[in-house]
This record gives structure tokens, sequence and C-alpha cells, in this order.
């Protein structure tokens, strides 16, 4: 058995879901990668925009290493939810680049600080916005992933496509006729359970 490395072992888990989640906008309509599919507009590149301003946030302002040009959503006096949602003037490749600049920047930061150094995350409450990198990695895999399993579910509404990350579906094997069975075989049972309630 080989040696961990604890810091190693985290930033893989943000980067799976990372790619997890840019994954989900591939072979996608502008349209589609941005209609809201949820009563709350949940969307698939507002979910990449929001994430990036996630890692901006967290491995930027939180140990005093600022992005150079933070987008002006993430201002004091933006608009709510604007994080949420692409205009139009945004397009897929500058919310997918300002992302991937968000990771290098994230990165730099992972790099530079041993998991013990101590961040002030200033929009937490006083008594528990003191914390190590150690709990930001852990916050900031929870809340990627957290938004790449939304990712999955508003891919899955849009054209049925399903599954972890290319090449790794993490489904059972079916075609299209085993999963429109699955899918009765839980309604029944969905609806037996009601009846017996």
């Amino acid at each position: 058995m080989t040696e961990s490395d604890p810091k190693a072992d985290l930033h893989r888990y943000l980067q799976v879901a990372r790619e997890a989640l840019l994954w989900k906008l591939d072979g996608l309509s502008e349209y589609d990668i941005r209609r809201p599919l949820t009563a709350t507009g949940t969307n698939l590149l507002g979910l990449v925009k929001h994430v990036a301003g996630v890692e901006m946030g967290y491995f930027g302002d939180t140990f005093g290493r600022p992005v150079d040009e933070p987008p002006s959503w993430l201002a004091d006096d933006a608009e709510a939810n604007v994080d949420m949602w692409a205009t139009p003037d945004e397009s897929r490749d500058q919310i997918v680049g300002l992302y991937r600049r968000a990771w290098a920047h994230s990165d730099a930061t992972i790099g530079a600080l041993p998991l013990d150094a101590i961040g002030h995350v200033a929009w937490w409450p006083p008594d528990r916005n003191k914390v190590p990198l150690h709990r930001i990695l852990v916050h900031v895999i929870a809340e990627t992933h957290r938004h790449a399993g939304h990712a999955d579910i508003v891919r899955e509404l849009i054209d049925g496509s399903a599954g972890l990350r290319e090449g790794m579906g993490n489904l059972p094997p079916g075609d299209r006729a085993w999963w429109e069975e699955h899918r009765g075989r839980v309604q029944r049972a969905a609806e037996q359970a009601s009846e017996q309630a």
C-alpha cells in the first residue's frame, strides 16, 4: 500500500468534480446550456458561472490572494442570483474560460499553502470564519460535487444523457427499453406506497 498525500487526494476529488461539471455542457446548443429547467432557474452554464465565483472567493479572497480581475457579478452590489445564469452577452467560451482561470488560481493557492494555513471567509459568521485550507478544500469539493449533481439532472432532462463523467457512466448497463421498464417499476412502487399510506 502506498502513502497517501491528503492534499493531493483532496485536489484530485476537486478536479474530478470540475471536469464532470464541464462535461455536462458537451454537445449542447447555446439554448440548451442556458435554459432553466427548474422553478428556481437552474441551468447548466449558470452552474459553471456560479462555481467559478465560488473558487475565486474561497481560494482567492479567503487567503488574501484575490484574482486580478474579478467579474462584476462578484461585487457586493451585484444583482441577486446573477451568478446563476448567463446573460446573452456572456458566451459559453467566456464562462468556461473564466472557470478554467479560476481553477488555475485555486490550484496555485492549493499548491502554495499548507493544509493548515488559516484563511478568513468574510461572508461567514464571525464565530466560524477563520478556517484552514483543509476545510476550504472540503467545502469547495462538496459544493462543486453538489452542483455537478444538479448538472447531472438538468442534462438528463435536456437530452437523456446521464453518467458520472466521460468514459465512466457509473450506471447499470441498459438500453432505452430497459430504462423505460426500470422507470415504470419505480413509478409503480411510488403509486403502491402512496395507496398504502
